[in-house]
């Protein structure tokens, strides 16, 4: 019989800055306790890029559109979805030291093991990045 996984955590939540401290406090609960001290801070950290982002640049902020986020174990990783509204495609920059801006799917590109940029199939882009860990702790 196959192993059955978990179900993905999913969440919406508006396209406005405040939702990125919700969005990473949300993806921080979500993982299992022993988890924690070895992806939470790393974790958070892509939540709150990968949110930013589609904040400022996937979304009219017009009050009506939403960032969604999914997050779900597999093949060794945990994986972080960031959906938004936007058709546009991110780009990686390599900001100089003293750019003020920029430096989000850099830092993206750093920490995780892999990721990527995917449209949607009805409107709309996701970023999935990966994390890895170890099974059992």
């Amino acid at each position: 019989m196959p192993e059955i996984p978990l179900v993905p955590a999913h969440w919406r939540f508006p396209a406005h800055p405040n939702s990125v401290r919700r969005a990473r406090y949300a993806v921080a609960e979500s993982l299992p306790q022993f988890l924690r001290p070895h992806l939470g801070d790393d974790l958070g950290l892509l939540t709150s890029e990968l949110v930013t982002n589609a904040v400022r640049h996937g979304a009219c902020q017009t009050g009506e559109d939403f960032i969604e986020l999914v997050l779900w174990p597999a093949d060794g990783h945990y994986w972080l979805a960031v959906s938004d509204p936007g058709d546009g495609k991110p780009v990686l920059a390599h900001p100089d030291s003293d750019a003020e801006n920029g430096r989000g799917l850099f830092l993206v590109d750093r920490l995780a093991s892999a990721w990527t940029v995917r449209p949607r199939p009805t409107r709309g882009t996701s970023v999935i990045a990966g994390l890895p860990f170890r099974q059992g702790g």
